[in-house]
Formats: structure tokens, C-alpha cells, sequence
């Protein structure tokens, strides 16, 4: 399955300002670093260059990808028409079977979070959301088998 290409404006910031910071901050202090023990002699056996040129590899790919994901992405801002349905960027409110009530919110695949319970759009759950409202009944293909969920609330960050 393809991942979409759809970030809330809080997610782009964020991926926008990593990059940033890796480019403008980070970079340059693990290429001093690398240089001044560069300039302490043998190469080999100089742990903190070995290291250095790692995180400097680390960095330089981290921000070829940032450059490449935030040309491509679609920043979707809040409308009004969203109001009273489930779509992307909207907090859910489900209820389940047993009466067990959990809160989501839609997000892109880049931004996704289960600590902060920001799930992607890419997924299942997301999928048989949108487009539902308030006491819509969605059943949901999980690896545990199918799941009744119940929507109790929808509101979206404005």
C-alpha cells in the first residue's frame, strides 16, 4: 500500500523545523567535531572521528529524505465543510463493544503517534472512518478479527 502524501500544517512545521535544525545546527558542530579530530593524526584508531563521520552520515541522509518528503507533501488546513464528519486531521471519539472509549486523531503517515493517539490515514481504523459522523456505526478488519466501533464525538483543531 502506498503511503499518502498528507500532513497537518503542526506535522509540517515540525518535519520543516528538524530539518532546519539538522542543517543550520547540527551539521556544522559534527563537522567541526570531525574536523578538529581529524587533526590529532591517525584516522583509525580515533574513535571520535569514526563517530563523528557516522552521525555525519546519519545526518546527511535524515535531511536528503526531509528535502524530498516536504517537496512532496500536501499540507491540509482545517475547513469548515469538515464539520459533523470524520475527515483527515479530525480527534475521534470511539467506543467500542464493551463500552471501552478512545480517542484518536487522523494524521499523515509522516506525523503518526500511539503515545499522543494520532493514528495515520493510511490505516484500517482511519480508512473506515472517514467520511462517517456522529453515532455512525464502522466495523474495522483487525488482526484480532472484525471490530464493532461506535463514533461518539468529532472535533477538529482549528
Amino acid at each position: 500500500m502506498a503511503k499518502s502524501n498528507y500532513i497537518t500544517r503542526q506535522g509540517w512545521n515540525a518535519l520543516d523545523q528538524e530539518l532546519k535544525f539538522l542543517w543550520k545546527e547540527e551539521r556544522p558542530k559534527v563537522t567541526q567535531a570531525v574536523s578538529d579530530a581529524a587533526a590529532l593524526g591517525d584516522r583509525s584508531e580515533n574513535a571520535e572521528y569514526i563517530y563523528g563521520k557516522r552521525r555525519l552520515r546519519e545526518i546527511d541522509r535524515r535531511v536528503r529524505f526531509l528535502m524530498k518528503r516536504l517537496e512532496v507533501l500536501q499540507i491540509v488546513d482545517y475547513h469548515s465543510r469538515q464539520e459533523g464528519k470524520v475527515f483527515f486531521g479530525a480527534w475521534v471519539e470511539l467506543e467500542n463493544e464493551d463500552g471501552e472509549v478512545k480517542r484518536y486523531r487522523i494524521v499523515g503517515c509522516d506525523e503518526f503517534d500511539p503515545a499522543k493517539n494520532w493514528i495515520s490515514v493510511d490505516s484500517p481504523v482511519a480508512r473506515a472512518l472517514i467520511g462517517k459522523a456522529v453515532d455512525d456505526e464502522v466495523r474495522v478488519e483487525t488482526p484480532a478479527g472484525k471490530v464493532t466501533l461506535y463514533i461518539n464525538e468529532i472535533w477538529y483543531e482549528k
